[in-house]
């Protein structure tokens, strides 16, 4: 039966460093339907029969995307698999616009973060702000950090996203102001060796992290869309690290790669997708392009 090749598949997957937690539920909601029907192998017929039941077309046809995904892998080993036809269209997967700070917001959201709550709590936040807008980590690699990670040659982060482990240097000033947390932190919850804790000292969670975000955005009176959110902290470091990207073609090249590694990203089309980001970077792709249209010439 279909359940036990679904199994499979998200196995490999997952061995590969995919979550797959969503895609997970729609592929053995698709094989109890068609072993409901009987159906040892993958039908067209009974997936597109499947996927109509989601109420969009959009939901369709991201249903039937997934056990496309699916059939092509299987039938790899046996033939008498079908491939369904996209019979609801592509998937579009747009990419939301991000929001990109300004150097001076920075400044005043980290301030606004130390303005109100308990002491450790203030200096918790700010330095955690602080450290994602000079780093570029996600939320969930920063809370997750120990102490043990904090070494000599940078942070050590440990199976993050895609499975994969990364040392990020740190700016000596990054490091001296996490330095003094750390010796005002240890002092406070000595028993747990996260970097970051709650006052009960437990590791932080990124639910209260998010909430302590938009207060401190409400507080410096941030209203345009999209709102921020603390991945826009990464999102801004990602589109400084750009523009600060050297002219020659083989330096950018370099650039980029680099930038994807120091990331964490999983192929460097993430990091390319930046490029979008702000009008300064489309303004000087512009200009390259009628540069090299036009040969050098003005």
């Amino acid at each position: 039966m279909l359940t036990h090749a679904v199994e499979s598949y998200l196995s490999v997957r997952r061995a590969c460093g995919f979550a797959l937690t969503s895609q997970a539920y729609l592929l053995r909601s698709f094989a109890a339907f068609s072993d409901a029907q009987d159906k040892e192998h993958v039908c067209a017929q009974t997936a597109i029969a499947w996927a109509g039941l989601a109420r969009s077309v959009r939901e369709r046809a991201y249903r039937l995307d997934q056990v496309i995904r699916f059939a092509r892998y299987i039938h790899a080993e046996d033939q008498r698999h079908e491939v369904p036809p996209a019979a609801f269209g592509r998937v579009q997967r747009a990419r939301p616009t991000p929001y990109i700070f300004s150097p001076s917001d920075i400044v005043r959201l980290v301030q606004a973060a130390a303005q109100s709550g308990h002491p450790f709590r203030r200096q918790t936040y700010r330095t955690l702000f602080s450290l994602l807008s000079c780093t570029g980590l996600r939320i969930s690699e920063a809370i997750k950090l120990r102490l043990e990670d904090i070494t000599p040659d940078g942070m050590l982060i440990r199976n993050s996203k895609f499975r994969k482990s990364r040392l990020v240097p740190l700016h000596q000033t990054a490091r001296a102001g996490l330095e003094r947390y750390l010796e005002y932190r240890l002092s406070y919850a000595p028993f747990d060796n996260h970097v970051f804790v709650s006052l009960r000292g437990t590791p932080l969670l990124v639910p209260n992290v998010e909430k302590v975000f938009s207060l401190a955005v409400d507080r410096i009176g941030i209203q345009r869309k999209p709102r921020p959110t603390p991945h826009s902290l990464r999102h801004t470091f990602t589109v400084r690290a750009l523009e600060a990207s050297p002219d020659s073609r083989e330096r950018i090249a370099e650039h980029m790669l680099a930038l994807s590694t120091y990331l964490g990203h999983s192929s460097v089309s993430y990091t390319y997708w930046y490029l979008e980001a702000t009008s300064e970077l489309m303004e000087r792709i512009a200009a390259r392009c009628e540069s090299f249209i036009t040969g050098g010439r003005p």
